[in-house]
């Protein structure tokens, strides 16, 4: 007898529908899988013949075979378990075909029956939206990720049993709800906050003018100067994520398995710091069989990378494409996937090797040629796609000392969201949030500076040697500064204050 029972795969961090048609024959004891599948699929067969017969059910002893459809697709995971058991059970006449033909199926099976997560649930949900059903059969762990989608209905079960039992008419489950507004305000509580940051007043507008207009920014500064402490704060004068960005990281996240027990919404932005040691396929993506990296994970929140130098050249210069495109996109023989990675990036880094020069308490102990190594780990066309480069002394005593609180994240984040609503409105039409994101014509549109700018930007690009794309970063932040104090036009001091922040650049001769 045939039977075909729908379920989901993941291509990318998108999904497509699966059919998987099952196949009971005379003939042989046999349980072949086709449809190519890896590992884990072919291990399903011992783990769905354990967990039917454990859940009290006949397994049929005949020539068994499993199409996965698409056939010429690779599939990957545990998730087709579930609808594989559910396939021969309804090839074996328990289960009406016409009752498992309107659900989706995802799960994988332990030997006892009990149904465990999977990855992947969410973008599963989220196209199934389109495809004709009257709900989804998810493993209880991942019905409220896979509830978060406005669709089709999500019942959450824990065992092969309760499945049959609801398939068969003698269970009643109810669909899975979800309250989103309250996962975003708690995820809203922050537990770090600008206000525990003593001094370093000019880095803090800094930081405000980036996350104003979603700049990228790097930190310059001896050890112990609070730049590690201020990049762990920048997400929190950020604007509130909204529920369409909190689906896209979730998205990612699901695809991964990075999401934590009881939490099915990544509801605040991500901040990632990946470690120095990562290789090129953890931070931008890729492998045998191609994952999202660090750039993706870091999606509409902050990518932190600290000592910077310390990365890996090469690696380091694989982000080019995202800084500059906000997506990864992964090529390779059978396959070209590509990921959304639209993140802002903070560096952080020492401005010499033992971390002291221009310090004025400690002595650097670096060489010529050390300096020189150490500055050359950075390329220019890197450097030029950070918008703000900013240096971070050592905080004094007398700042450390001040029993005053410093402005918290929450004032701070009332005036970036402001700033934010003007550039929406602006740019809008072009399908952008911020201005880090405008391209050429856009500059030349909404940058537009008076003479006296004029005059102050040819001196400035005639003394500084600043390159093209530095000169486009210059208007960008300039405009952003603008957008904060309320101006329509971009005066001199704007502008002014855009350049201070490329001047570390010179200072360091990078």
């Amino acid at each position: 007898m045939l039977a075909k029972v729908l379920s989901g795969a993941l291509l990318g961090i998108d999904a497509y529908p699966v059919e998987v048609e099952v196949d009971i024959a005379q003939g042989l004891p046999q349980f072949a899988t086709v449809g190519l599948p890896e590992g884990a699929v072919k291990e399903s067969k011992d783990r769905v013949k354990s967990a039917i017969k454990n859940s009290g059910y006949e397994f049929p002893t005949r020539r068994i075979t499993i199409n996965l459809a698409p056939a010429n697709i690779r599939k990957e995971g545990t998730a087709f378990d579930l609808p594989m058991a559910v396939g021969l059970l309804t090839a074996t006449g328990l289960v009406a075909p016409e009752r498992t033909a309107r659900f989706l199926f995802m799960g994988e099976l332990s030997l006892d029956g009990c149904i465990k997560p999977v990855r992947g649930a969410l973008p599963v949900a989220v196209a199934a939206r389109c495809w004709d059903l009257d709900g989804l059969i998810l493993p209880a762990a991942n019905a409220e990720e896979g509830a978060l989608v406005d669709g089709h209905p999500v019942y959450s079960v824990k065992t092969l049993g309760e499945v049959v039992d609801f398939l068969t008419g003698n269970r009643i489950l109810e669909p899975c709800q979800v309250d989103i507004a309250s996962m975003i305000n708690k995820a809203a509580q922050e537990d770090v906050d600008f206000a525990e940051v003593r001094g370093q007043e000019h880095v803090k507008r800094a930081l405000e003018v980036a996350a104003a207009g979603s700049h990228n920014i790097l930190m310059v500064g001896p050890p112990g100067s609070g730049k590690t402490m201020l990049a762990r704060r920048i997400s929190t004068i950020l604007p509130t994520q909204t529920f369409e960005e909190a689906l896209e990281i979730t998205k990612i996240h699901s695809i991964l398995g990075l999401l934590p027990a009881g939490q099915s919404l990544v509801a605040k932005r991500v901040f990632r710091s990946p470690h120095h040691t990562i290789s090129d396929a953890g931070l931008i993506g890729g492998g045998a069989h191609p994952r999202p990296g660090e750039v993706s994970l870091a999606h509409n929140g902050v990518l932190f990378l600290d000592e910077l130098p310390e990365f890996k050249k090469n690696i380091l210069e694989m982000l080019r494409q995202p800084l500059e495109d906000g997506q990864v996109c992964i090529s390779r023989a059978a396959q070209s996937l590509t990921y959304p990675a639209s993140f802002m990036l903070v560096a952080a880094m020492n401005p010499c090797p033992c971390g002291y020069q221009g310090d004025p308490q400690h002595s650097c102990t670096c060489t010529p040629a050390m300096l020189q190594r150490y500055q050359t780990r950075l390329s220019g066309p890197l450097l030029d796609r950070i918008d703000l480069h900013v240096e971070v002394p050592r905080v004094p005593h007398k700042d450390l000392a001040d029993p005053i609180d410093a402005e918290s994240s929450e004032s701070v984040r009332a005036r970036v969201e402001a700033t934010r609503q003007v550039q929406r409105e602006r740019l809008a039409h072009y399908g952008l949030y911020a201005n880090g994101q405008m391209q050429a014509r856009h500059i030349r549109k909404f940058c537009v500076v008076d003479e006296e700018g004029q005059k102050l930007l040819e001196m400035v690009t005639d003394r500084l040697g600043l390159s093209a794309r530095t000169y486009s970063r210059i208007l960008k932040v300039a405009r952003t500064i603008a957008d904060l104090a309320g101006e329509e036009r971009i005066l001199q001091t704007h502008l002014s204050e855009a350049i201070q922040y490329r001047e570390l650049t010179r200072k360091t001769q990078f």
